[in-house]
């Protein structure tokens, strides 16, 4: 009776001898120098009491999508760049605007004290561009629309 295998067991037996081929390239060589002082190559452990040298196996197989993976790691490198100088571009312009709504702010609440100041005679810039006294009602005008400023500008104090 002779011994006819199937499909599978093709493909088992073609599976089997591939990984046996296989087996070799992946396993670990040992290197040393016997007592004739040759150097000797193995997959196998000298025994007795000798110095050995241990050889890895090859490399892993290339990854065929490496340069894409490297190339889309320094888009998304580049971009996280970008993204941090956009933030601190934003974070500088919020500084400077806060610095100036502070300035213009201490400015308006100087103003404001000055106008409630009824002991002081204040002068303003007419039409010709000459001094003028600023009189009670002015005051309240100039004083009304500075504080209306303030408020809106959502300014301390």
């Amino acid at each position: 009776m002779r011994f006819h295998p199937d499909t599978n067991t093709r493909a088992a037996i073609c599976a089997l001898a591939l990984l046996l081929g296989a087996a070799p390239a992946a396993a670990t060589l040992y290197k040393w120098t016997d007592a004739n002082g040759r150097v000797v190559y193995s997959d196998q452990p000298p025994t007795g009491n000798m110095k050995v040298e241990t050889i890895a196996g090859p490399p892993p197989p290339a990854n065929p999508s490496a340069a894409k993976e490297l190339a889309n790691k320094e888009m998304e490198f580049k971009q996280r760049q970008l993204e941090k100088a956009d933030a601190q571009k934003a974070a500088d312009s919020d500084r400077v605007a806060a610095k100036e709504k502070s300035e213009n702010c201490a400015q308006v609440q100087g103003q404001l004290k000055q106008l409630g100041d009824e002991g002081t005679s204040l002068w303003r810039t007419g039409p010709n561009g000459e001094r003028v006294p600023m009189d009670d009602a002015a005051r309240r005008t100039e004083r009304d629309r500075l504080a209306k400023w303030f408020k809106d500008s959502k300014c301390p104090g």
